[in-house]
Formats: C-alpha cells, structure tokens, sequence
C-alpha cells in the first residue's frame, strides 16, 4: 500500500512533541516536508523526524505528492492555510482552535463541502479511553440523564508549552490567538461536552479576565488567561466551564457529570480515570488510562484517526462543522463576557 504523504505547516512544540512523532509512528505515513517561518525548527524537525525544510509553505500545498497536510500555525493562519490547502487537493488536520473569528471558520467549512477532501480538528478530548467510556455509558441510560456538568482545564500557561519559553508568546497576543485561554483550553471541553451528550449548546453567559499574566516587560497580556461560564445545553443540562492560564503547580483537565441515577468524575482522581458513584452510595472504579498532559506526552490517537479517514475514504471524526460549532460558542462566551448577559446561540 501507497503510503500517505504528509507535510506539516508550523514547527512549533505541538509539531515536536505530538504530530510529527504520531505521523512517525504510523505505518501508513510518510513525512514529507516541514515548513516553520523560523527555518531552524523546521530543520530541527527534519533531523527529527525525516523529511525535508522547505522554505515557503506553498511548496508544500503545490506538491503533487504531498497528500495531507498539518496546519500547526497559530489561530490567524488557520483560514489560509487550510483553504488554500484543501483548495489544491491536500486533506487538512487542523490545530484548535479552528479560527480567530465565526466567519474564517465558516469559510473553512464552505471549503470543505466544496472540495470534498477529508478535514479534521484536533479536539484531542474525544480520544481518550475515558471519555469514550464515559459516551458509551452516557448512552446506555444506566444512569439516566445528565442533569448538571462541571468541566476544567486548567494548567500553568503556553509559556510553559511553547518551545521559546517566552512570555512574549503569540498566544498571549490578540491578533493571533484573540479568544486566549477560552480558545486554547476552554474548546476542548465545549466539544468535549457536546461528545459526550450528543447535545448542542444554548445559551452562555461568563465572567473572565486578565488576572496574572503579562509580558516580558510586565505589561499585562491581551487577552483573557481565566474564564468562568454557565452553559446551557438543548438537552436541558446546565454546566460550568472553568478555564485558566494560571494553575500553577498541578494541571486540572477534569469533568463531572452529575446525572439522575449517580455522578461521574472523569480524570479526578490520581489513580482512577473514571469514578462511578451511584445514588445507592455504591462507588465503581476504573483504572484506563492517563490523561495527555504538557509534561506527560502520551499518544492522543488523534493522527491514528486523521490517516484511517484518508485510508477508507471516510468522514472525519472531528469535522469542519463541529470546528465551527465550537468558535461560535467560545465567541458567544467571549460576547457574554463583554457584554455581562447570558447570549442564545
């Protein structure tokens, strides 16, 4: 079998340390080439992984041998790339948070029904073993509805993550990364909360803020680094969502379901992923996997799932459409904010 052929657009610590080593992994994938404006980290990638360091992204859109492509830029790129991308044929993994604004991630999605190629975000949650247990339970009634929900994502801040180490990084600046900690953690939970309720979301309402963080020059950064939202789902559930840069000391990435027949904490405990507790007071306790951590790299399954759709010609798991979904609730959270009422979505 033909391998597929991959560049990917973007050499940052999201390259180093989960696509390019799950592309490597693969059987099915070939690296074909690594773009970075900072031409030493694709290099870097190169000696890495294989490959070669191009010196403008287009060459890896217009190479007919390049099948598939990992748009890793920041936020402000996304809409390029992945159009462009798709527009010359390539398949597209695309890093959250989709877009910067509503109307980039709809042009997106347009793109997507026009080509017709395979595109994918990277909402990482829906992969793990936890959460997918948790769905199949969800689904299987045995413990009713989901009446309320508590989801977190908090850790330290991409400062931590990126691979400058720099306060000065582009998540905290506005023009890239204009939704800050809401867009970087906040999106994963949204689509995480929609997964496992197969419910969409109603309404939101918020309080966020600049509360810690700042440049290398101490001037605070521009865009919010902790957020706090009620969210209301067409289910009938009610939740929060609590998402911060400055948990400092130990990552939080916990959700608890509390339904009509028990509760479920999922990544709350040390030891066990998921924590059954039923309303008889009887507990069950399951020891699945690690939750992907910055400073715990496991494999997320997320580039496994990309390359199977290629393979079999299938629709993504994680599409275009659900991208778009998930802007519009983190701007409607961030409109929320601003505008201090609940927003209908």
């Amino acid at each position: 079998m033909k391998k597929i052929k991959v560049g990917i657009i973007g050499c940052g610590s999201i390259t180093e340390k989960r696509h390019a080593p799950e592309y490597l992994d693969n059987p099915h994938v070939e690296i074909a080439a690594f773009y970075d404006l900072n031409k030493k980290r694709a290099e870097l990638m190169v000696e890495k992984f294989g490959g070669k360091a191009v010196d403008e992204y287009m060459e890896i859109l217009n190479d007919p041998e390049i099948d598939a492509v990992s748009d890793c830029t920041p936020n402000n790129m996304h809409c390029i790339i992945s159009t462009k991308a798709m527009e010359l044929g390539k398949h597209v993994l695309c890093e959250k948070p989709m877009t910067k604004n509503v109307e980039e991630a709809e042009e997106i999605a347009e793109m997507q029904k026009k080509t017709g190629k395979i595109f994918m975000m990277d909402h990482n949650q829906r992969f793990t073993e936890a959460h997918k247990r948790v769905r199949d339970i969800i689904r299987s009634g045995k413990l009713g509805k989901v009446i309320t929900f508590r989801t977190t994502f908090g850790h330290g801040g991409p400062e931590s993550w990126t691979e400058s180490k720099s306060k000065n990084t582009w998540f905290f600046q506005k023009d890239k990364c204009e939704f800050g900690v809401i867009g970087d953690l906040g999106v994963h939970k949204i689509d995480l909360i929609r997964y496992l309720t197969d419910s969409e979301f109603e309404s939101v309402c918020g309080m966020g803020g600049t509360l810690h963080k700042t440049f290398e020059n101490g001037d605070p950064v521009e865009v919010y680094d902790n957020a706090i939202c009620v969210l209301k789902m067409a289910c009938g559930a009610i939740g929060t969502g609590t998402f911060s840069w400055t948990y400092y000391g130990q990552e939080d990435n916990s959700t608890i379901l509390y339904m009509e027949k028990g509760i479920i904490r999922i990544y709350d405990d040390p030891k066990y992923q998921i924590k059954i507790i039923y309303e008889d007071g009887k507990m069950e306790e399951l020891e699945v996997e690690a939750i992907q951590t910055n400073d715990n790299q496991t494999k997320t399954g997320v580039i496994d799932a990309f390359v199977n759709a290629i393979l079999k010609n299938e629709e993504s798991p994680v599409t275009a459409e659900d991208g778009l979904i998930s802007i519009k609730v983190v701007k409607g959270i961030i409109k929320a904010i601003e505008e201090k009422k609940e927003i209908k979505l």
